[in-house]
């Protein structure tokens, strides 16, 4: 595809929580690319890890990572997976990293995203190529259009533009990449906790009698920071998601088609459909 760089064999994956850092592993084996990941400790799922070469790290063993990465010859990476962002006394930093400090020190001085996009760096200056998902596997990012049997409404599309004027209004701040909009009100927005606790929050508020709108009604939309760095912490969506809307009686979700990762969508959405709720991938 046109821009889109040559991968080289073996590509790093930088692998934390969730289901996506196997996704991105099997996607590559399946175009003849080989993976190896870097497990982070306390977030990669030990017991899957151990289908794939693989790698155990420390949080903070920076020094380590790059030993690994250039006995494994891996000059492609990519950071992948859930990770819940750790103090800096958490950190157990190995002499590599406490060579490199300082940066690491004004990557912390932001949001996760500016976080992220300075560790990034760091590793280019070694010589590293950091790639995004749109690159290594494309296949994984949410289409355009509804992938369910239900369809948003003109009372859920005018959530949805609502929704994504709060997100863009709330990017410089580099919060969070998603919202809750229900009946054209701003219900909750995405902090810290991730989505997941977003929408235990709506649930709460729907049990505590808070809300008293209809359910069914009301949408979650996750879009990109303006000016985010693609490669790292895209939004994403899979099965807990759906099961999070079901019990918050959320009408659908809509995300950035091409900017969404989606994890394991058959049965994302086969739930969506049995619980009549619309997944729909809007236009960047």
């Amino acid at each position: 595809m046109t821009g889109v760089p040559q991968i080289r064999s073996p590509l790093g994956v930088i692998a934390g929580g969730g289901v996506l850092p196997f996704a991105v592993a099997d996607s590559l084996s399946a175009r003849g690319i080989t993976p190896v990941l870097f497990a982070l400790q306390g977030s990669c799922d030990p017991a899957r890890v151990e289908a794939y070469r693989h790698h155990w790290l420390a949080m903070g063993a920076f020094g380590k990572l790059l030993r690994l990465l250039r006995a494994e010859g891996c000059q492609d990476l990519v950071f992948i997976g859930n990770l819940v962002r750790p103090s800096i006394a958490e950190l157990r930093l190995d002499w590599g990293a406490i060579k490199v400090l300082p940066a690491v020190l004004a990557a912390y001085r932001g949001g996760d995203d500016h976080l992220l996009t300075g560790v990034g760096r760091l590793f280019e200056h070694y010589g590293f190529r950091l790639l995004g998902l749109k690159q290594v596997a494309p296949d994984l990012l949410m289409p355009e259009g509804a992938l369910t049997r239900a369809r948003p409404d003109d009372r859920a599309q005018a959530d949805i533009t609502k929704g994504r004027a709060v997100l863009a209004a709330l990017s410089p701040f580099d919060i969070g990449q998603g919202c809750v909009v229900i009946d054209g009100h701003v219900v909750a927005v995405e902090d810290t906790g991730g989505t997941d606790s977003l929408l235990r929050r709506v649930a709460q508020l729907r049990e505590e009698r808070r809300l008293r709108t209809k359910p069914g009604r009301g949408v979650l939309v996750k879009a990109p920071k303006t000016g985010q760095d693609l490669r790292f912490d895209l939004p994403a969506l899979g099965p807990t998601t759906i099961d999070g809307l079901i019990a918050a009686q959320l009408g659908g979700v809509a995300v950035v088609a091409g900017h969404t990762v989606v994890a394991e969508p058959q049965t994302m959405v086969a739930s969506a459909d049995r619980g009549g709720l619309f997944i729909t991938g809007l236009a960047p």
